[in-house]
């Protein structure tokens, strides 16, 4: 199945409860919220009060993406806070077994995912374990980035080492995604589609609707 995730980031954070609203009005059952440190990455954004606020305002599965250095002090935080599937970073830590034993052990989903830069072999010894690999397909830190084409490589391979390896997890892909290159996407093997800036500028129910017609394609 095709999941469309829309990056709240990209909302107006003073109505961010109506944020959510209009965009599961538009057929989106995900809501991707990035949370960054100011340290693993060149900005601060949310944290876990955000996202406790958010859980008491919709129904949506709340998609937690870790920006942060060391995520395994912060896992309990996010985890009260409502978080449904959390993901962080290869390079953040050297905790990655701990991270996911945690996370499922509190009957909630994780997932894994990587920089631009850094090989996608470096998922390898986690892709048994997650239930999510995700592929950034900008520099991760901000908004509004132009989409990298040639990052979808890893995710045929993720795609491919699923299939070979019996694996369930879902592939999904976040940065400068439109409605332009979303079949691009959908075609290199992601089912789960992050949008920001092309959900939330402009008439997000709308916006939300036209990605969810290609996403049921």
């Amino acid at each position: 199945m095709n999941i469309l995730s829309p990056s709240i980031l990209a909302a107006d954070f003073a109505h961010l409860a109506e944020a959510a609203d209009m965009v599961a009005h538009g057929g989106a059952r995900w809501l991707h919220l990035d949370v960054m440190d100011g340290s693993f990455v060149p900005n601060i954004t949310l944290g876990a009060p955000v996202i406790k606020s958010l859980r008491r305002a919709t129904d949506l599965t709340l998609d937690v993406h870790l920006m942060i250095d060391r995520p395994e002090r912060y896992l309990d935080d996010f985890m009260a806070a409502g978080a449904d599937i959390i993901t962080f970073h290869v390079e953040s830590t050297s905790a990655g077994d701990e991270i996911i034993r945690r996370i499922h052990a509190a009957g909630k989903r994780v997932g894994i995912t990587l920089k631009p830069a850094t090989p996608v072999e470096a998922l390898l010894p986690y892709l048994p374990m997650v239930d999510m690999a995700l592929v950034m397909t900008v520099e991760p830190g901000f908004g509004g980035q132009s989409f990298m084409p040639e990052q979808l490589e890893k995710a045929r391979f993720l795609a491919s080492y699923k299939e070979r390896g019996g694996h369930a997890y879902d592939i999904e892909v976040d940065g400068g995604v439109n409605m332009r290159n979303v079949r691009q996407c959908l075609a290199a093997g992601v089912n789960v589609i992050v949008a920001g800036s092309s959900v939330y500028k402009g008439d997000a129910l709308k916006n939300a609707s036209e990605f969810m017609k290609v996403l049921g394609e």
